[in-house]
């Protein structure tokens, strides 16, 4: 059943970077966290040290539909042991650490992480304490430090919010397609039905005395068209549009002639 958008009859996309959780104070934190991660189809979530120990019942309780990840999660007792069998590492901060590594947008990190993945090698980014996030220890582990653009004066992010934006920008790099999408029920009008528009429009606007001056009339008229094809219309919205402006032509009707009034102004 669909509620908010949410499919629940198909199965939760899984894959993607381990993303580690150094340390994490508080059990709502790693709950919002996989849910953030769920929302992007990943699943491989490790904790490194949680201060109120695993598992956790406030976790579960804001984890809403990602119990699937923190039913997998892996509990390390220090981060060594958290990243031994990864082959690169990428570290999420909002501060300058003096260290000689690249600094990556998310953006550029997960296009390397996508790549890294996809030649097989596993691949972690480290997220640190809620009030201190990442020692410097912790980021010479790393490959790379991966941050964020924000303002200056308020440059910390909450642990999930972080999680979110790393995990927006793994779904476009690995899966790419919006959820839904209007669909195009009606093709694009020809040349032909536009330029037959046109000139019906243009009489009836004539006829309405729309035009001031006869100098003036061929400029208004360009303009005009630019105007309408720059909507790019469809063969309906040509029907559609001749259809209502024909009905502003001819003016008020009966009401109880209103339910045979046609779509379409053949003009």
């Amino acid at each position: 059943m669909t509620g908010a958008g949410t499919n629940h009859s198909l199965a939760p996309l899984t894959g993607g970077p381990k993303i580690i959780l150094v340390e994490p104070q508080m059990g709502e934190n790693i709950g919002m966290a996989a849910r953030a991660m769920a929302n992007f189809g990943l699943s491989d979530m490790r904790i490194v040290n949680p201060r109120d120990g695993w598992p956790n019942e406030r976790a579960v309780v804001t984890a809403a539909n990602a119990a699937h990840v923190l039913e997998r999660a892996q509990v390390f007792p220090d981060l060594l042991s958290a990243v031994a069998d990864l082959n690169a590492v990428y570290a999420t901060t909002a501060r300058e650490r003096g260290q000689m590594k690249r600094v990556l947008d998310a953006d550029e990190a997960l296009t390397q992480v996508l790549d890294r993945l996809h030649g097989g090698e596993g691949v972690g980014i480290l997220f640190g304490r809620e009030r201190t996030g990442l020692d410097n220890d912790e980021v010479a582990l790393a490959d790379a430090i991966v941050t964020f653009p924000v303002d200056p004066a308020n440059a910390s992010l909450n642990l999930a919010q972080a999680v979110l934006l790393v995990g927006y920008e793994w779904f476009k790099k690995a899966h790419g397609q919006l959820p839904f999408n209007l669909e195009e029920r009606s093709p694009p009008a020809k040349r032909e039905a536009l330029v037959s528009f046109f000139g019906w429009l243009e009489t009836e606007l004539d006829t309405c005395g729309f035009f001031p001056a006869p100098e003036k009339k061929p400029a208004m008229i360009r303009n005009l068209r630019d105007i309408l094809l720059r909507l790019s219309m469809t063969e309906q919205d040509v029907k559609t549009l001749r259809g209502a402006a024909g009905a502003l032509r001819r003016g008020p009707v009966p009401p109880a002639a209103k339910q045979d009034e046609p779509l379409t102004d053949e003009g």
